[in-house]
């Protein structure tokens, strides 16, 4: 409640600020309107904005789950199979370089306009660091571990699920934290590209016809989503690593004074 009392504190200063700035110069509205007038376009059709709102969510948490899904299954195909490595490797950072606006419209060729080439474009865009920070934690067991393991008769399968898993899971949800909101992103740019609901198609939509008002609306609920969606995976990693050393950290006290000099 602290930080959320700070963080709106900052919002609402930044916001008076603005709105003295833009009555102050006299700024053209087109070009920059003032936060009251956003709100009051945003409080003009609340229930439609929201409507937009979901389905852009929807679209960025599919791909996100089968980001998620597709990305702990490469990468542990990664670990496992070493002569996989490096090509997997070279087509994931291939793929990663791609600029992802060029690859949007032939989604909509292959796929349609419909939900499908928007969720696509998520995956593409959240998969490469879910990946990463995944292989980064499974090779991040200690070797005495996996070879305690092996002299006990364990099986791969019994020391990914039961080792290399567990310890992977902060890196697992550090990639997550990335993923979800570059999967927001991946869902907006395909919205952009052809699209008759979303938040992308309402930020297109209204520069045809210059309501910027509109379009600042959109892009305050763009930003307000995505902070709930890095929530929501954060909250997950509280409730499933409790015991890691970060949320230890957070609910510890202070620190006992240390006894310096002799006896």
């Amino acid at each position: 409640m602290r930080r959320l009392g700070v963080v709106l504190a900052m919002l609402l200063l930044g916001a008076a600020v603005w709105e003295g700035l833009t009555r102050w110069s006299g700024v053209n509205p087109v070009l920059l309107p003032p936060p009251s007038l956003v709100v009051q376009s945003m409080w003009a059709a609340p229930g439609w904005l929201l409507l937009h709102a979901l389905h852009t969510v929807m679209e960025a948490a599919l791909g996100f789950v089968l980001a998620v899904v597709l990305g702990i299954a490469i990468a542990v195909v990664i670990v496992h199979v070493r002569p996989l490595e490096e090509a997997l490797y070279t087509v994931l950072v291939g793929l990663n370089s791609l600029p992802k606006v060029a690859l949007a419209p032939l989604f909509i060729v292959w796929l349609g306009t419909g939900l499908e080439p928007k969720v696509v474009m998520a995956l593409v865009i959240a998969i490469f660091p879910i990946v990463i920070d995944t292989v980064f934690g499974l090779r991040s067991v200690e070797p005495e571990m996996l070879d305690l393991a092996r002299s006990m008769g364990g099986s791969p399968v019994q020391m990914l699920m039961k080792i290399r898993f567990p310890t992977a899971l902060p890196s697992i949800f550090a990639g997550m934290k990335v993923g979800i909101s570059l999967a927001l992103v991946g869902a907006i740019v395909g919205e952009f590209v052809a699209a008759n609901r979303g938040l992308g198609y309402v930020v297109m939509t209204s520069q045809g016809v210059f309501d910027t008002a509109r379009m600042f609306g959109a892009i305050v609920l763009l930003a307000i989503l995505g902070t709930i969606l890095f929530y929501a995976v954060d909250i997950g990693e509280r409730t499933l690593l409790p015991w890691h050393v970060s949320r230890r950290r957070e609910g510890a006290g202070p620190m006992p004074p240390t006894i310096s000099g002799g006896s």
